[in-house]
């Protein structure tokens, strides 16, 4: 079920949302010159590690892997930019927001069981 089509738009879109709440969280955070740094440099940072950092043969993904890494640390990864999104939107103060990512990205995970299994077994 993790290959859905509606689950791989939420989590494309969970992807986005997490990017765009820790920029949030960057620019509410910060003064001065580091209020137009850390927004652009904490999703970068971000994108770089989820792009970087995978399971070889993932069939999530093209299979290719720039770093190998066990699965548990990329679902480790995964969960920190997820809900570190998720908790940028919270702390910028728009917890509602926060708490509905928050609450898509377990429904996600929930319906990509076999996903989560195949991540754990690598």
């Amino acid at each position: 079920m993790g290959s859905a089509w509606w689950n791989l738009t939420l989590r494309f879109l969970l992807e986005m949302a997490a990017l765009l709440g820790l920029g949030m969280a960057g620019w509410h955070f910060s003064d001065g010159a580091w209020r137009w740094v850390l927004p652009i440099a904490l999703p970068l940072a971000a994108a770089a590690a989820w792009g970087t950092f995978a399971v070889l043969n993932d069939p999530s993904r093209s299979g290719r892997a720039p770093v190998p890494v066990p699965g548990a640390v990329r679902l480790a990864l995964e969960f920190v930019v997820l809900f570190g999104g998720a908790a940028g939107f919270h702390l910028a103060g728009h917890a509602a927001t926060g708490i509905i990512m928050a609450v898509l990205i377990v429904i996600s995970y929930a319906f990509s069981l076999d996903r989560l299994a195949w991540l754990l077994r690598q």
